[in-house]
């Protein structure tokens, strides 16, 4: 098994916390749905991630560089949780 850290935009402190959720390989992360994954970290590690830190997982399970798919992970996660306030990135 990979570390998550192998995956694009999944630096050391990314996959700290995503091992506190019990993701701890690149092949676990890829089952899970990211957006899932980012509202658990939210919700269980970090309540300040910003949509630098979403598009990141997004990016990671995409295979794709964080920049690319900003705009994408925040309009979908907006439309999810429309009142969610952002903090800075």
């Amino acid at each position: 098994m990979s570390k998550v850290s192998t995956l694009p935009n999944i630096g050391k402190v990314i996959e700290g916390k995503l091992n506190r959720i019990g993701i701890n390989s690149a092949e676990e992360f890829l089952t899970r749905d990211p957006y899932e994954v980012f509202e658990e970290l939210l919700r269980k590690i970090d309540p300040t991630l910003c949509r630098c830190a979403l598009a990141s997982i997004v990016g990671a399970s995409k295979k794709e560089k964080w920049h690319l798919v900003m705009k994408e992970a925040v309009e979908k996660f907006e439309k999810k949780h429309p009142k969610y306030q952002w903090e800075n990135c």
